[in-house]
């Protein structure tokens, strides 16, 4: 079944990212699934990423997840991979994004792709590059969610809540960092930038 979600609300998270695409598209049917299978406002919703794509946007927008409030977590895995989690009922998902979802667009579209970023194709491969983009897209936003995505039982419980931690002063650089991201190097405090400058093996 075509996405459900409103076309306000679909207009609203292509303004929110600054154009449409098909990574964008991936995003708004998982976040659409969420909201199915786990719910909306009256949960505690976590969501942990394991890819930095442009559907990461869309999932922000949509259900409130967000880096700010610590309920939106990425884990660069390189994978089109969501887990989302209810802290209150203890519902939750992981989908993964099925190999075969483009149905095969995606094979004719990444070689173009490429020599589009590399400013190597021709005008007819870039509108060739346009045209399958917005056919992606589409296929995106019309296929059956259980087409897109393969969903599984999660196996581990939702991540805690975020918390407030003390922040630390780099004996090397002078600024202040949050405790958990600092280092411990020749007897000093250091955050990580000043840490990988001296602990740099090559």
């Amino acid at each position: 079944m075509p996405c459900i979600l409103s076309k306000d609300e679909i207009e609203k998270t292509i303004a929110f990212h600054g154009h449409s695409c098909p990574g964008l598209a991936i995003g708004i049917r998982v976040a659409e699934l969420a909201l199915k299978v786990v719910g909306g406002k009256e949960t505690d919703l976590v969501c942990v990423v394991e890819t930095d794509m442009c559907g990461v946007d869309a999932i922000q927008f949509l259900t409130g997840c967000t880096y700010g409030k610590g309920n939106l977590i990425h884990k660069d895995y390189g994978k089109m991979a969501f887990s989302f989690y209810d802290r209150k009922s203890g519902k939750g998902f992981r989908a993964l994004l099925r190999p075969g979802a483009d149905g095969g667009i995606g094979s004719e579209l990444r070689p173009v792709m490429r020599k589009v970023a590399d400013a190597t194709a021709t005008d007819d491969e870039r509108l060739r590059c346009s045209a399958l983009r917005e056919q992606l897209e589409k296929r995106y936003m019309n296929a059956d969610l259980e087409e897109l995505f393969e969903v599984t039982e999660l196996k581990h419980p939702a991540p805690r809540p975020a918390r407030v931690l003390e922040s630390l002063r780099c004996e090397a650089c002078g600024e202040m960092t949050m405790e958990s991201r600092t280092r411990r190097f020749g007897g000093r405090t250091l955050c990580l930038p000043c840490f990988e400058k001296v602990e740099q093996k090559v």
